[in-house]
């Protein structure tokens, strides 16, 4: 079996059941079920040993996971925009609207095939795979491992905290110039970097802030839940927004715009930066127009 990553247990984490504990470590085990049928079958391993569901992970224990215990995606004929590309890894626009992966047919994951270029290396998976994830909303750059060797060495590297990302949001209210959120999420330690762009008056919101972001740890949901915390949700988010102001069926006004990481194999520092979604910006202009004739009115 090849392996396709791995992870080693932080210190400070409880003792927690291996079936528990998996959930979430690794992007392609996108349920409880899968967790279990991984574990079962021998390909979710810890220190090289099969162990049961019901192992107590210990700090620095090395979780595995091999190729074996994954079913092939459902090929699907949906075009993406491909940023780069080379024989281990890609880069692709991941559009809004679209989930990464899940028990959904129409996935970025289901799509990768139709996109990209198969690998000619000697350790080519045997489809690409995403190694991180983007919120179904939320629009950018989306990392895909080509190789074993790409998979598990960024795997580690976002891990380690190696890989850096940019996010542009459109959020209700203003802020600083600049400014860090660290507000815990969950209870663990979670902080992101913010610089305003721009603010525009509005009517319905008093005013709208587009703001560059960048997380420093990868809590789910963390930019939304930030920016919530500060009294400033992302307009669109439904989850975290402010009751009467949510603006539905526009989407979520987040998307990634920068992603720098160094490559797996020749150890080149990668940088691909795309600009943010048009509507952004005809949002903000709109409201402001609306907000200028209100006043000469």
């Amino acid at each position: 079996m090849q392996l396709l990553a791995q992870h080693i247990v932080p210190p400070s984490t409880t003792p927690t059941r291996l079936s528990d504990y998996a959930c979430g470590i690794f992007t392609q085990l996108v349920s409880r079920k899968s967790v279990k049928k991984a574990i079962k079958s021998g390909a979710l391993k810890v220190n090289g040993s099969v162990e049961s569901t019901a192992y107590w992970v210990q700090v620095n224990d090395q979780i595995q996971l091999y190729e074996e215990a994954l079913s092939p995606p459902r090929p699907l004929a949906l075009t993406l925009d491909v940023l780069w590309e080379d024989d281990d890894l890609a880069v692709i626009r991941k559009p809004a609207g679209i989930v990464v992966s899940g028990n959904q047919y129409r996935t970025v994951t289901n799509a990768l095939s139709h996109n990209l270029q198969a690998s000619p290396l000697t350790d080519a998976l045997a489809w690409p795979r995403p190694v991180h994830r983007l919120d179904q909303g939320t629009s950018g750059p989306l990392l895909i491992a080509k190789t074993a060797l790409a998979h598990v060495r960024l795997g580690q590297y976002f891990e380690e905290k190696r890989i850096q990302k940019k996010y542009r949001a459109v959020c209700i209210g203003q802020l600083p110039d600049q400014g860090t959120i660290d507000t815990p999420i969950e209870g663990k330690a979670s902080c992101s970097l913010f610089q305003t762009i721009r603010t525009a008056r509005s009517i319905k919101n008093e005013h709208l802030t587009l703001v560059e972001l960048e997380p420093k740890t990868g809590r789910t949901h963390q930019l939304r839940i930030h920016l919530a915390s500060l009294g400033c949700p992302i307009l669109g988010d439904e989850l975290y927004g402010k009751q009467g102001l949510i603006l539905k069926g526009k989407g979520l006004f987040l998307a990634a715009i920068a992603l720098s990481f160094t490559h797996p194999r020749n150890g080149q520092v990668c940088q691909i930066e795309i600009l943010q979604p048009a509507k952004f910006d005809k949002r903000m202009d709109r409201e402001f127009e609306m907000w200028k004739k209100k006043q000469q009115g």
